[in-house]
């Protein structure tokens, strides 16, 4: 098979594997951007692999970084852009299921290829447009089969994330595993507990965000690999409902958490330490806890005023986003109108602060500050008084008298 036309990524990095090639050398995109390319899908990240050696490599171009060195990486540095160039290899035994114990390079491009995990990720692209497919992947591609090169047990004890991966694939793309791939991931699911968290969050966070969320959940529960995920293995029947969900394509990862959340009924006060097992950001807690108990209220009733305060205009419109997963009629032009009505956005829009109650009091601080201060905030959210501090400051008196009766 012979591409017609390069994708406008491939076009710009063309020039690199042409210079390695006036040097004497084989180069090639490789991997999953050929595998997105004969999909007609964006491409994302460039990859070349060469039968040069590294110090060859950087030889050959003036700017390279070491990224990868051991393993046969390097990046190049061009004026339109960086690519990582990786010498064909071997690997050997891998004792911990992650990472190989040694790496060997090597000038075949066929046993470089032999160590990837599915034939749709074993390509190999000349700078002519000629395909090359030494395991059956266009098969494979045609027939939207996820398929392991080789040995399926042997690839995914070289490395457990593979499984992983594959059932991430079921979920972008669409694919089923063949009978051997499934049947290998499901007798080696246990391996997964070898892997480091972070990076099966990486592999789980994108299954569901793929546009068939529902296979991949699917073939999660049915390969057993569930069980090795963080505070999921007593949760099948909370997944199997998860995947029973409208097959929606989900936006960002914090709705995705969310809507997992949601359905695994977590009390609020438990998302924090489920979130870390999956080892997520304090940034990502903080949104996801911020959408569990917005979302919980919108499935009661509308958004009033002090909602949307609370959450921001573009918090409450991810809650809206997440209505159809329950069949629940969505109002968006609502939260822009209420949004528009607030007076103020934040405390800090507030027409007085603490020092202005002080000084107008002729008081220190301390609790009564903090009562007022809020005091005033709900009234100007609910539009009970217009901010402006004249008027706030007369509100203020009026509640400080009444407190002291």
């Amino acid at each position: 098979m012979k591409l017609a036309v390069f994708p406008a990524e491939y076009e710009r990095a063309l020039p690199v594997i042409r210079k390695i090639e006036q040097a004497g050398h084989n180069a090639f995109f490789v991997g999953g951007s050929v595998r997105d390319c004969l999909l007609q899908q964006s491409i994302h990240d460039v990859d070349i692999a060469t039968s040069a050696f590294p110090e060859e490599i950087k030889a050959i171009f003036p700017r390279t970084i070491d990224v990868g060195i051991k393993h046969g990486t390097v990046l190049v540095l061009t004026n339109l852009g960086q690519y990582e160039i990786t010498t064909f290899r071997t690997e050997s035994a891998y004792q911990d299921y992650r990472r190989p114990d040694q790496v060997k390079f090597v000038r075949s491009l066929e046993e470089d290829l032999r160590r990837r995990d599915f034939t749709i990720n074993a390509f190999a692209l000349k700078q002519d447009g000629e395909v090359i497919d030494l395991f059956g992947g266009l098969n494979d591609l045609k027939e939207k089969k996820l398929k392991a090169v080789g040995d399926p047990y042997a690839r995914f004890s070289e490395d457990a994330l593979r499984m992983m991966r594959g059932l991430r694939f079921v979920s972008q793309l669409g694919f089923k595993l063949t009978p051997e791939t499934f049947t290998a991931i499901k007798e080696n699911h246990a391996l997964l507990a070898k892997i480091s968290i972070e990076r099966i969050n990486v592999e789980f966070v994108k299954l569901l965000l793929g546009s068939n969320r529902r296979a991949g959940i699917e073939m999660l529960l049915a390969t057993q690999c569930y069980k090795e995920c963080p505070k999921l293995s007593k949760e099948k029947q909370a997944l199997k409902n998860f995947s029973q969900l409208p097959d929606i394509q989900l936006k960002n990862q914090v709705q995705a958490w969310t809507l997992l959340i949601d359905q695994l009924e977590l009390a609020e006060s438990d998302v924090r330490s489920f979130l870390k097992s999956w080892k997520c950001s304090n940034e990502m807690i903080h949104s996801v806890q911020i959408l569990i108990s917005g979302l919980k209220k919108r499935k009661r009733g509308a958004f009033g005023l002090q909602q949307i305060y609370h959450l921001g205009k573009k918090q409450a419109i991810l809650i809206e986003e997440l209505l159809p997963y329950y069949d629940l009629p969505t109002d968006y032009e609502k939260i822009t109108i209420l949004d528009q009505q607030l007076a103020i956005h934040s405390l800090k829009e507030l027409a007085v602060n603490g020092h202005d109650l002080m000084q107008f009091f002729n008081q220190t601080a301390g609790k009564w500050l903090k009562e007022i201060l809020l005091y005033l905030e709900n009234a100007v959210v609910n539009q009970q008084v217009a901010n402006d501090k004249r008027e706030l400051l007369r509100h203020a008196a009026k509640k400080l008298k009444t407190n002291s009766k």
